[in-house]
This record gives structure tokens, C-alpha cells and sequence, in this order.
């Protein structure tokens, strides 16, 4: 049987855009772009923006890695989440702040793309939730693989965004779009 979440309502979820979590990432100037777009285009529909927090030993949290990006910044009546795994919802509040708000369909963006946001976007699936994916607003780091030889990080985010197009779970929709095609 269909795990299908109640309520008609949609959120942004903004993941781990952390100093820290980025900071190896490169030059994510574009993807933050991307990212405060969604933001804007969710607040203006009056769409909820949640935003996921990470700490563990490498991520204390309060410290200056902690902190959101400076051109990323939430708002009075945004809702906060704190997690310490990679999923936003293991382990945290998410999902009772999904459903107080009536929430069935997440729109997800952020970082990292290989850890926090796949173990997101497969919880959100696996809990009932319709998904959309902001194909250019998540954020990868190359990974090594041990061999010497490394997936780059435009190769992380292509099959991220082709792989979820093809995941199937019965009776959800889930999709990836552009911050400008996205639409609340």
C-alpha cells in the first residue's frame, strides 16, 4: 500500500548551505543564486522555508562553520531544523513541522548533493511526500574515490537530477525543474 502524506500545502526545504559545508565546494556563487531565487519565489507565494541545520564534531554547532552563507539568511517565521544525519529527517522535527503545516509535497535544495540531499530527497519519497528537486540550486563536492581518480562535481549533480527523474514510488510525483521554471 501507498504511503501518501495528507494535506495539499508545499515547503521549501533549504538544506545545509552552511559556511563550513561549502566551503570545499568551489565557487557555489551560481547555485546560491539559484537558491535565494527559490527563496524569494517561496515567500512571495507565502510558501513555507524550512531551513535544515547540520552540526556534529566538524560542524559544531554556533561556530562560524555552522552559519548560513551570508547571502542566505532566514527570516523571522522561517521554520529551523537541526539535524545531525545525513537525512533531514532522521532524528529531528521536520516531519511534525510538515504536518502541522498540512505539507505533501517538498521542493529541496542545498548541499551536499551526494549525502544530504539524495538521503533527503529518498526519505522525503519514502515517507509519502511528492518531491521536486531545483535541479541548479544543489550543491556537490568532487568525490575521491580512493583510487586516485574522482567523480567531479558537475558529474554528481547530472545524475542526481537524470536518476531522480526515474525513480518511481506509487502514488507520488516527483520531478526536477530550474529555479526559474519552479512555480509555488
Amino acid at each position: 500500500m501507498a504511503t501518501i502524506r495528507p494535506g495539499t500545502q508545499s515547503a521549501l526545504l533549504v538544506v545545509d548551505v552552511q559556511v563550513g559545508v561549502v566551503a570545499e565546494a568551489g565557487d557555489v556563487s551560481r547555485q546560491i543564486e539559484r537558491i535565494a531565487l527559490a527563496v524569494r519565489k517561496a515567500r512571495d507565494a507565502g510558501v513555507p522555508v524550512i531551513w535544515v541545520q547540520h552540526d556534529d564534531e566538524e560542524l559544531p554547532k554556533g561556530s562560524a562553520e555552522w552559519q548560513w552563507v551570508p547571502a542566505l539568511v532566514p527570516q523571522p517565521g522561517d521554520v529551523r531544523v537541526y539535524k545531525q544525519f545525513n537525512s533531514a529527517f532522521e532524528h529531528t522535527t521536520l516531519e511534525a513541522e510538515l504536518a502541522a503545516r498540512g505539507v505533501s509535497h517538498l521542493v529541496l535544495c542545498g548541499a551536499v548533493t551526494s549525502w544530504c540531499i539524495r538521503a533527503t530527497a529518498y526519505g522525503a519519497l519514502d515517507r509519502g511526500y511528492d518531491l521536486t528537486l531545483i535541479g541548479d540550486a544543489h550543491i556537490a563536492k568532487t568525490m575521491p574515490m580512493g583510487d586516485g581518480e574522482a567523480v567531479e562535481t558537475r558529474d554528481i549533480v547530472r545524475e542526481m537530477n537524470v536518476v531522480l527523474q526515474w525513480v518511481a514510488y506509487p502514488g507520488r510525483r516527483n520531478r526536477v525543474v530550474t529555479a526559474e521554471e519552479l512555480a509555488f
